[in-house]
């Protein structure tokens, strides 16, 4: 009898809407505790997470309730609960490869919601996410054989209007439960699982829209005054230059290898008694390199474009998706190579094997000031010569090198790595190396891929060494985000020997370390050096260095020389490490013990209270710098703004030609010092595609559509 009312109930227009509701919440809940590691402790937390999702829940699909006509209220309601389905599986998808939160940044500024039908991401999915897609499925197959009938009566106007009040009184209900528990909730949102946790992914989902259009607005009426606070801080975080590290690279080509994540601990790391990285191992522990031991990568959402932006410009990623992405197209920079340039008459490149248009790069690049971006179109794009972001490593920088002695010099190229990336996947005829066995391919393949991009670097020096470019350059490499992601961490913790059971927020911090070396040929001096630093640093670093004074500029982080250096390195959730102490939410790990400090000294109290004001301050400043455009108000002297109309990515080999010939005799390219001819032969890369291409095999195969993906994942 009592299954007879239900399914009684469920024939009616207000019983459908209870289901589906019900079964949204049940996943909801399921997702919470499965996949998301909201950080739940309590009773009390525990019972507003199980509350959380039904606001938001029934204010949604309350808007099905309005529509009077049978089968358009019916759809309607369908279409919320699978869009709402759909929302939540790619989230859970963005959050076991990110341990993050979508935003509004991160939806619309990469246009990504397809990243669901990516390669890499379909290696995310789980078996337990059929429960989150089943329930969908169960009700369709229902309705089609009409075992659920559509109830013809309308909902009058006046019980939509209250279910719609209801849910309102019921998000303020939960708001308020959450302020009680966690004090300026809304206000001091750093922490996304903090809202998700206490408000639901919807919830979190609306405010940060919110917050988003609220930056836009902020945005338009900013002013030159807004950067009164950012000069103080920078002038004050300012520190001078080691005088026997300033200018030692001045004139030297500085070339820059972004190491595709790549992290620190692979750095002398033997799998079944084999080194990982040979050639990078060796490079560290060299007397002409300066190795950073203690070196964080400091990026937020936008992954890769976030080393890049703190790399060329010496501020920090935005709290919310990627700078190039969001801002990069509209906003003023005083970046490396325009600095470079009008200080020193540097050229300037990228080296990259994947579509231009990721990250916006062919535009922002530009505004960087960089002359020249060479993009997949200017190599072979045949399918074998591919992994799934672009270019393989060896073949980048083997088909590089001809565009490469075309550059005057001094220049400033940046190659962009690629193999070495989620899920660490690689073609047979290249693997050399024998993955781990953790039962998680990702993790397993790591390795194999790590010593794949080791390979290529080696190969890229020995060109440097054979073509004479070596002695009169500055070789920078470093990592730019983790690989594996702290959801990954428990299946490589027992590599690393360490406990699954005993991993905690401490060895995640740790494990966001990533190699920083600069190689200087020449030099005796090097060594490893183990003050702590992050990518913010990198700048101010490299301009001194270069022979450039910093001071003038407006960067957030200090040269890892100097003896003023602050060797505070803030996280992008305002978590931060410091020689001594690693702080995670309102949590202090002691670094040299990696246990918990129960009970700080006041003076502990007093110093990690003066570093998380420092660490809030530079964060908050930076996103003002980079939120409301400021540097539009701000031209340090002897430098001019640059004008992204005076670049242009096409026909780039005729430009360079071009100043070969109007230079004559002055030019002084590679190419032009050996007489006007290329010495790319000189590259030699056991690469099996170069092989099989000699031999003409592979070559009428049509090539993937690179860049199909969302690159970062990157």
């Amino acid at each position: 009898m009592n299954w007879t009312k239900l399914r009684n109930f469920i024939n009616t227009r207000w019983g459908f809407f209870a289901l589906v509701s019900c079964l949204f919440w049940l996943k909801t809940i399921l997702v919470y505790l499965i996949d998301f590691n909201l950080g739940v402790h309590g009773i009390y937390q525990y019972f507003i997470l199980l509350i959380n999702p039904i606001a938001t829940t029934l204010l949604l699909f309350s808007i099905a309730l309005y529509i009077r006509k049978t089968i358009p209220a019916y759809l309607c309601l369908l279409l919320l609960y699978i869009a709402n389905t759909a929302f939540l599986l790619i989230s859970v998808i963005y959050y076991r490869e990110f341990t993050d939160f979508m935003t509004m940044n991160v939806i619309f500024g990469y246009s990504s919601v397809s990243q669901g039908l990516s390669g890499s991401s379909f290696s995310l999915l789980k078996p337990q996410d059929i429960l989150i897609i089943i329930d969908v499925v169960v009700v369709l197959l229902l309705l089609l054989t009409r075992q659920i009938k559509l109830d013809k009566r309308f909902i009058p106007k006046n019980q939509a209007v209250a279910m719609t009040s209801f849910s309102l009184m019921f998000l303020l209900l939960n708001i308020t439960l959450g302020e009680i528990d966690r004090p300026q909730l809304l206000t001091r949102t750093f922490d996304r699982n903090y809202l998700v946790k206490y408000l639901g992914i919807d919830a979190f989902t609306v405010y940060d829209g919110l917050k988003t259009a609220k930056t836009s607005q902020t945005r338009s009426k900013a002013t030159g005054a807004d950067l009164n606070k950012i000069i103080d801080f920078t002038q004050a975080n300012y520190a001078a230059p080691d005088q026997k590290m300033f200018g030692i690279a001045k004139n030297k080509n500085i070339i820059v290898i972004h190491l595709e994540s790549f992290q620190q601990f692979l750095i002398d790391y033997k799998l079944n008694g084999q080194e990982v990285t040979p050639f990078l191992n060796s490079l560290y522990h060299g007397k002409e390199t300066f190795s950073f031991t203690n070196f964080f990568n400091q990026v937020g959402q936008g992954k890769t474009s976030d080393a890049e932006t703190m790399l060329e410009t010496g501020v920090y990623g935005l709290p919310q998706g990627s700078m190039f992405s969001t801002l990069g197209t509209d906003n003023t920079f005083e970046a490396m190579p325009a600095i470079l340039n009008q200080s020193q008459n540097y050229s300037s490149a990228v080296f990259h094997g994947n579509s231009g248009s990721f990250w916006n790069r062919d535009k922002v690049y530009k505004n960087f000031g960089y002359q020249y971006f060479f993009d997949a179109s200017y190599y072979d794009q045949n399918a074998n010569n591919l992994s799934e972001y672009g270019l393989k490593d060896k073949l980048l920088f083997h088909d590089s090198v001809k565009y490469l002695e075309k550059l005057q010099q001094p220049f400033y190229a940046k190659f962009i790595t690629v193999s070495n990336h989620f899920p660490f996947s690689l073609d047979d005829q290249n693997k050399s190396f024998e993955a781990a066995n953790t039962g998680d391919s990702s993790v397993d393949n790591y390795f194999v891929t790590a010593h794949y991009l080791d390979q290529a670097v080696k190969e890229f020096f020995d060109y440097l060494k054979a073509s004479g470019l070596y002695d009169d350059s500055v070789i920078v490499l470093y990592g730019d985000h983790y690989g594996i992601s702290n959801s990954r961490n428990l299946k490589l913790a027992s590599l690393l020997g360490k406990s699954s059971s005993t991993w905690s927020d401490f060895d995640n911090v740790q494990m966001q370390r990533v190699p920083f070396m600069i190689h200087i040929p020449g030099q005796e001096n090097g060594g490893i050096f183990e003050q702590y630093g992050g990518e913010i640093d990198v700048m101010p670093t490299l301009l001194h260095l270069a022979g450039i004074d910093s001071k003038k500029y407006l960067l957030f982080g200090s040269d890892l020389f100097s003896k003023d250096h602050d060797q505070t390195v803030a996280f992008r959730n305002e978590n931060f490490i410091t020689p001594k102490y690693t702080v995670v939410g309102s949590t202090i790990y002691e670094n040299s013990t990696g246990n918990v400090v129960t009970h700080p000294s006041k003076k502990v109290q007093a110093q990690l209270k003066t570093a998380q004001e420092h660490v809030n301050s530079a964060l908050s400043l930076s996103d003002s710098l980079n939120n409301k455009n400021l540097l539009r108000f701000y031209v340090p002297t002897g430098f001019t703004p640059v004008d992204p109309k005076d670049f242009n990515y096409k026909n780039q080999v005729e430009q360079l030609d071009k100043i070969q010939a109007k230079l004559k005799g002055r030019s002084t390219s590679l190419w032009s010092k050996n007489n006007d001819h290329s010495i790319a032969d000189k590259y030699h890369s056991d690469a099996p595609e170069l092989k099989q291409s000699d031999s003409g095999e592979n070559t009428n195969e049509q090539a993937p559509s690179v860049g199909s993906t969302l690159e970062d994942t990157q």
